[in-house]
């Protein structure tokens, strides 16, 4: 019984540290929804690669997310990990407004609170589970239940509020870093004054209101006037050239993801500024209207032939609608001019096994597919990397790729039985290796799901 109650705390402390860490409720917390998008996390890149650097923090392209999520947050995790949430992308008015964001996530990273965050909860996990024994004696000494929930909820109390204090000045610490970061950048604070304006709204429209009470910020009045003291030492002027980015990006997940009176209203048809334009592409074939889509984005083409982003939403438009032969072209312009680009060689892959059953698309398939998981790990890749060297006549390869994918979805139990096929059809020596390495994580992965 004490066993089970154990994995019980450790599961809800879990959910409840990604809550806190993270600002969602926990009902939200249990799973993120990620989208991919080469051009939103190339901008998201330029933003923040300055940022690491002048926090002495190790920059990894790789480790940058984009959340689905309309509400404005963003959020780290242990690991050196960002997550941006759409909302915030579509929300922000400028690249300073997102840089002071960021600078803010990454004074976590600086002041070590993630890992700080770690042992906090795991003091709490002990103080939940001492108080459920504690419980659990009252309740047999007096035989009242109503004497053990008065202890259980005492010590978590206790503990909670301090967990929420501790959390507050690590929220006050990260504040004064990112003023720090955003002067050794030559950034204005201009932006982190908006943004925290634009939370205060966003809560008191959401009906919101805030006390000292049961929270893991400092109050947001509090914060803006900290950042409108700091903006009187900071003269560094808010424009950014990558604005045009922003306004490229907004564009497209706007049109994406918002509803069709929204995106009406942000990019009506009679608008013809290039940002518009993008969004009219996006959402003609959002619609269904792949051809006005594909003008557009033409279009688009005429003006600017090499850009990498116009030429991969083509590709897409035609992958999408089934004209798979021609999205390699569209796919392979992309690549050409971002030739680094994981989900670029991903999408250009998957095409290529779309588009043709040989052998010789297999094999380019296979190497695009070998070279993205290089930078950037991914199932998806796994996935169609497993289908490619089974078009290639590679059983074992194929079942170790299967093996991979299922390991990184989480089911152990299907990626024990491809690694069992893929011993038993004889694999090369390298495969082998590979095998045995896939193997042992999968095992060390079982033993750690039963510790809990």
């Amino acid at each position: 019984m004490v066993e089970k109650t154990n994995r019980l705390i450790r599961h809800i402390f879990v959910l409840l540290f990604i809550s806190l860490c993270a600002g969602i409720p926990l009902n939200k917390a249990q799973g993120l929804t990620l989208i991919s998008d080469t051009e939103t996390e190339n901008y998201l890149t330029q933003i923040a690669k300055p940022l690491f650097k002048a926090a002495g923090v190790n920059f990894n392209q790789n480790n940058i997310f984009i959340v689905s999520d309309n509400s404005l947050n963003a959020f780290v995790s242990d690991g050196n990990y960002l997550f941006v949430n759409t909302g915030t992308l579509l929300n922000i008015d400028d690249s300073n407004e997102l840089a002071g964001i960021l600078a803010h996530e990454i004074g976590h990273i600086l002041g070590g609170h993630i890992v700080r965050q770690k042992l906090k909860m795991e003091n709490m996990q002990y103080v939940m589970l001492g108080s459920m024994l504690a419980a659990g004696a009252a309740a047999v000494s007096t035989g009242r239940g109503d004497a053990a929930m008065a202890v259980i909820l005492g010590s978590q109390s206790s503990a909670l509020n301090s967990m929420l204090n501790y959390q507050i000045e690590e929220e006050r610490s990260a504040d004064e870093s990112a003023v720090k970061l955003l002067a050794r950048t030559k950034q204005s604070t201009a932006g982190l004054q908006r943004f925290m304006r634009k939370i205060k709204q966003q809560n008191t429209l959401s009906g919101i209101e805030e006390n000292a009470y049961f929270r893991t910020h400092p109050m947001t009045s509090e914060r803006i006037s900290h950042f409108t003291e700091a903006a009187k030492k900071n003269s560094f002027t808010p424009k950014n050239s990558l604005d045009k980015n922003l306004a490229m990006v907004k564009a497209k997940l706007a049109a994406f993801m918002l509803n069709e009176t929204k995106v009406r209203r942000l990019y009506p048809s009679t608008q013809t500024t290039l940002p518009a334009r993008y969004a009219h592409a996006v959402f003609a074939f959002r619609q269904g209207n792949t051809q006005k889509a594909l003008t557009e984005i033409d279009a688009l083409l005429q003006e600017q032939p090499n850009n990498p982003y116009f030429h991969e939403l083509k590709g897409q438009f035609l992958f999408e609608s089934g004209q798979t032969g021609k999205s390699v072209v569209s796919y392979e312009k992309a690549l050409k001019l971002l030739p680094n680009s994981p989900l670029l060689q991903i999408s250009l892959a998957h095409a290529l096994l779309e588009s043709s059953a040989e052998e010789k698309q297999a094999r380019r398939a296979a190497g695009l597919l070998q070279q993205s998981l290089i930078s950037a790990p991914s199932t998806t890749a796994w996935q169609l990397l497993a289908r490619a060297y089974d078009l290639c006549g590679e059983t074992a390869a194929s079942y170790y790729a299967a093996a991979e994918f299922n390991y990184g979805i989480g089911n152990l139990e299907g990626a024990q039985k491809q690694i069992e096929r893929a011993k038993k059809a004889s694999p090369a020596k390298s495969v082998l290796l590979k095998l045995n390495d896939l193997s042992e994580r999968v095992k060390a992965e079982i033993k750690e799901q039963h510790a809990f």
